[in-house]
């Protein structure tokens, strides 16, 4: 077990970047997802208590598995042991994204 590899995923959701530590990520089976499973959280000996970490992890507790949109995923990382996890607000800048295309290079076929 101590072999296993742990992943940091960085992702966008509403507004915000996560970024969550996980045994599993893989390429789901539903088209355009990332699947992430076996969450992991740093177990805190000290008396102080991260209140962003503490956030996901109650968001999260129940979670066997989520569904990651591709487009969202930033970064991720193979990592030798989890860090704290966290959610930070994105800050608007000059340049805007451009919209996501759900179409498939290819898919449209000329009568």
């Amino acid at each position: 077990m101590a072999n296993d590899p742990i992943y940091k995923v960085i992702f966008y959701n509403q507004g915000q970047v996560y970024e969550l530590y996980a045994r599993n990520v893989y390429q789901s089976d539903l088209l355009g997802f990332l699947e992430v499973e076996e969450f992991v959280f740093g177990e805190r000996t000290q008396v102080i208590v991260d209140p962003a970490e503490e956030k996901l992890k109650n968001e999260f507790a129940t979670i066997k598995r989520s569904f990651i949109p591709v487009h969202a995923v930033v970064r991720i990382d193979e990592v030798e042991k989890e860090g704290s996890c966290k959610i930070t607000e994105v800050k608007g800048g000059n340049v805007t994204a451009l919209p996501f295309s759900s179409i498939v290079p290819g898919s449209h076929k000329p009568d």
